[in-house]
Order: structure tokens, then C-alpha cells, then sequence
């Protein structure tokens, strides 16, 4: 299989479905030349053809998004719980796609008075049964490997609120102090979070510094707190001395 093959693939398992059209930009290739992976991979079983693209086998990407709870988990809830404590009553804020994320969602359970907009049907789901929380949902695509709405819909849903707190999530941290992931639609969605909220927290385990991902979402200079189990950047830990930015380690 050779790497653009396999960068497809993970962009699928993550994604739950690719189009040719994204793939064509994304590779700097012809809709033609996707059109030919995406029958190669079919052909082997790794992916299964829709209209337009292809898409993970059915079930597989839930399963991958179940395994991704279980890494760290322990330490995504003592996050949680920090961010958590955070927040005030009565607050509005963002809270965007991401496991570390839904752990924040778990902890607010018990705050008053909150306005959560989100683009994670996980987060809903579980704050929307508490009457002191008011729940507003973002529009747009239902990404099926995480629950995640994304799209243009999405982040021009995103623009008509101005929040006190966003919490964000990153699927990697790199040294440079780049937060990144893997979908430039959802990548769209959190910049649009960023740009319109007052106090803005990353909250990410110690895991995300051993991983990469193609797509910038920001820069830690442009958070106001950063949250996570133990900073084992050196260069992050300077990046946020240097910017002021609020650095809480749970595990510390």
C-alpha cells in the first residue's frame, strides 16, 4: 500500500467518510487519481464506495472513537474536572468535538445557569437532561465517527455567538506550540470557536505531545489557559511562560 493509500485511510477511520473533491485538494492530485484509490482500497475491503467518496465500514468507526475513550482516561477526567472548575455558574461557553472534551462535559454536570453551544452530539446528550443547563446545538454535517458536526454550516452557526469560555480540544501538540488535527472542516469549526470567545482553554492529555496531524487549528499563544495532565514540552512550557498563558497540570 503505498502512503498516500494509507493517509486515506486514516482520514476515513477518523472521519467516518471521505470525499474525492477534499482528497483531490488535500493531496494536491486529481479528482481522477482519488477516484482510483478510493476503488483500490474498496477493492480490499478497507473502505466501501458512497456517493461522491468512500467511508469506513460500518461500525468501525464508532469502535475507533470507543477505543480512543479508554487512552488516558483516567487522566482526561481529572482534566475534566480542572477545566470544570473553571467555569463559572451562569457562564455561556463553547465546547467543541474531542474525548477530553466530553470528559469537560461530564464534570459540568451540577453547574448552574450554563448556555453550552456545541458541535459534539456527545456533549448534548449528556448535559441536555439537566434543567439548569441550556443546550444549544451547532448545525451541519454528523461526522459518524464521533458524533462531530462540522461544515460550513457549522462554523457559520458558530459566528453568531459570543461566549465567555471555549474549551477546545487537539488531536496533537507540537513543539513549536502548534495545536493540530486531522479534519480541515473541523479544524474550520474550532478557529471559528476561538475567534469568538473571551477566555479560551485547551484541554489536552500529556499523549497529544507523542502524536502529529496535518492540519494547524491554532497556536498556544492564541489560548488564554492551557489544561492538561503533565506538560512534557519543554518548548510549551516556555510558550506559555513567554504569552501568558495559564498553565494547570493535574497530575502535578
Amino acid at each position: 500500500m503505498d502512503d498516500r493509500h494509507q493517509q486515506i485511510l486514516a482520514l476515513a477511520r477518523l472521519q467516518g467518510r471521505v470525499q474525492v473533491e477534499d482528497l483531490a485538494g488535500e493531496f494536491g492530485v486529481s479528482a481522477q487519481t482519488i477516484r482510483k484509490d478510493l476503488n483500490d482500497l474498496c477493492h480490499r475491503g478497507q473502505l466501501v464506495r458512497v456517493h461522491g467518496g468512500a467511508e469506513f465500514p460500518s461500525g468501525i468507526e464508532n469502535v475507533e472513537y470507543e477505543a480512543r475513550r479508554l487512552i488516558a482516561s483516567s487522566e482526561k477526567g481529572a482534566i475534566g474536572r480542572a477545566v470544570a472548575k473553571l467555569i463559572p455558574d451562569n457562564a455561556s461557553l463553547f465546547i467543541n468535538i474531542g474525548t477530553t472534551t466530553e470528559a469537560v462535559g461530564n464534570a459540568l454536570i451540577g453547574h448552574a445557569g450554563l448556555m453550552v453551544i456545541t458541535n459534539n452530539i456527545n456533549v448534548a446528550n449528556t448535559l441536555r437532561v439537566h434543567r439548569e443547563c441550556e443546550v444549544v446545538i451547532a448545525g451541519g454535517v454528523v461526522r459518524g465517527s464521533d458524533g462531530g458536526i462540522v461544515g460550513e454550516a457549522a462554523v457559520d452557526f458558530i459566528k453568531q455567538f459570543k461566549v465567555d469560555y471555549a474549551v477546545i480540544g487537539a488531536s496533537a501538540i507540537d513543539d513549536d506550540g502548534a495545536l493540530l488535527d486531522f479534519d480541515f472542516r473541523e479544524v474550520k469549526v474550532a478557529q471559528a470557536i476561538i475567534a469568538n470567545a473571551r477566555h479560551v482553554i485547551c484541554a489536552a492529555d500529556s499523549t497529544k505531545f507523542e502524536r502529529t496531524a496535518p492540519v494547524r487549528i491554532a497556536h498556544m499563544r492564541q489560548i488564554s489557559t492551557f489544561v492538561t495532565d503533565r506538560c512534557t514540552s519543554g518548548s510549551v512550557r516556555t510558550i506559555c511562560e513567554d504569552h501568558d498563558v495559564e498553565l494547570i497540570e493535574t497530575a502535578a
